[in-house]
């Protein structure tokens, strides 16, 4: 893989936002309604409740393109940010949230925001679009991994792993019949990154 450096573009032309390689980013700031930051600030302390972890991020897998996502209230208590990095087209992004519980919580959050129309409602793109700023510069780590890719590579390592535990694959390794493959540097690049 290659690492795109320096000359991030738009994601999508018609719509703000940078990218660098498969991965997007997407910043909203909002007005905070008056006398609703701390109703906010309530709505997040929930969102952040581990006994709701685990149906998040049954959503953020069902999505399968969100990188990662923060949200900040600033500017004491008036103003709001939400800013992910997510893979693909814009359009589907917004639309992959309303369709999970993911959507529920965009709703509640963004409802303390001016104007916010709701997640389903079709005047939701042009009001993101109205409130999102695009990155001065935006890079990522691995720019050439997709979210899928990333979850598949975990799996792979898990497995990888397993199998490294097992008296077979030591056996394996002992056996005279295998040193050929055992000696390429690609098997020994495999068994250095396993080990490191």
């Amino acid at each position: 893989m290659t690492a795109t450096t320096g000359t991030a573009q738009p994601a999508h032309p018609e719509r703000p936002g940078r990218s660098d390689g498969v991965c997007s980013e997407f910043t909203v700031f909002t007005e905070i309604k008056p006398g609703e930051a701390d109703a906010l600030r309530e709505d997040l302390e929930k969102l952040s409740d581990a006994a709701d972890a685990e149906r998040v991020h049954a959503a953020v897998r069902q999505i399968g393109t969100l990188h990662d996502a923060r949200h900040v209230i600033f500017d004491n208590g008036t103003r709001f940010m939400f800013a992910s990095v997510f893979d693909g087209s814009w359009d589907a992004y917004i639309d992959d949230f309303a369709k999970t519980v993911v959507g529920e919580r965009f709703d509640k959050v963004f409802s303390h925001s001016e104007g916010f129309p709701g997640v389903t409602d079709p005047g939701a793109k042009d009001w993101f679009v109205a409130h999102q700023a695009p990155a001065g510069v935006f890079v990522s780590a691995y720019p050439d991994l997709t979210v899928q890719q990333i979850y598949k590579d975990h799996r792979v390592e898990e497995a990888f792993e397993e199998v490294l535990d097992t008296a077979e694959f030591r056996a394996a390794l002992e056996n005279p019949a295998n040193s050929e493959l055992v000696a390429t540097p690609a098997f020994q690049r495999l068994l250095e990154e396993a080990s490191a």
